[in-house]
């Protein structure tokens, strides 16, 4: 539950400044009249978001064991691509956001409201695929069909309250440290989830060493105890974990932490600031 907890607060967050900035934007130019088609553009979004969530359900439920198995590997993997990708996207980025997105809803009031409508839903909509694909292999690996949808919503609930707070500059939130530490979050869930992705491909018969167990603590961390489930939960631990699981996890976290928590480099203004030399 806490992990796709994690997922729909980061997610919902970043959705809802997305949402925010644009209708922001139009009220302070006194285009409230052009609302409705963003609105609708965001409707249209989440409406996709869902599509594609049911969608993979669907789609995974119709096929045999083994091709189950290929399907959530594949998806995990390529979950866990787009997640890493989001994560590095926000840190560099973030600070380019509210300009980007208003440059281009400038550009589409010009165009009329499909236009708006585009810019709504493709800024929305990038966020929500994201989610509903991060989320769905989230759920697959926790086995679960309840406390990992709820953990989900309640995020994503969170997530717009502190959205519509924000925008009503009732509340200030430092978000360099919140998207910092949910990235750090986010970045060990998708470790477990591409291990998770790679025993699945090694049920499918895609990649080997099935059998070739790294450790198996079964006895000590029963996967049913309080404890088990906890580790399931956050890490998407498991108990019994093959040697090409424990390699795929630590080459992942271990560099991707690295790059994560490098330090900025400075703005290119700023460093010929600081290297200029004052003429004598």
């Amino acid at each position: 539950m806490f992990s796709n907890f994690l997922i729909g607060l980061r997610e919902g967050l970043e959705a809802s400044l997305v949402v925010g900035i644009l209708v922001a934007y139009l009220v302070r130019a006194g285009h409230r009249n052009r609302l409705a088609p963003v609105w609708a553009g965001v409707g249209a979004a989440v409406a996709v978001s869902l599509g594609v969530g049911a969608l993979l359900t669907f789609t995974s439920r119709s096929l045999s064991f083994r091709a189950q198995e290929a399907f959530g590997g594949f998806m995990s993997v390529l979950a866990v691509v787009f997640v890493t990708g989001m994560v590095f996207w926000m840190r560099t980025q973030a600070r380019a956001l509210k300009h980007d997105l208003e440059g281009r809803l400038h550009s589409a009031l010009t165009g009329g409201a499909f236009a708006l409508f585009l810019v709504a839903l493709f800024a929305v909509g990038r966020e929500g695929l994201e989610t509903a694909l991060f989320l769905w292999t989230s759920v697959q690996a926790a086995g679960s069909s309840t406390n990992p949808i709820v953990g989900a919503a309640v995020g994503l609930l969170l997530a717009v309250v502190i959205g519509w707070l924000i925008y009503r500059q009732s509340v200030r939130l430092n978000l360099a440290t919140f998207f910092k530490v949910t990235g750090a979050g986010l970045v060990i869930v998708a470790a477990g989830v591409l291990a998770y992705g790679i025993h699945d491909l090694q049920e499918a018969g895609i990649l080997p060493g099935l059998n070739s167990v790294a450790f198996d603590v079964a006895r000590t961390i029963p996967p049913s105890s309080w404890y088990g489930t906890v580790l399931k939960g956050i890490f998407n631990f498991s108990p019994v974990t093959t040697w090409l699981q424990l390699v795929a996890y630590v080459a992942y976290i271990v560099p991707v932490m690295l790059l994560f928590f490098r330090p900025m480099p400075a703005p290119a203004t700023a460093r010929a600031t600081t290297t200029e030399v004052p003429a004598t």
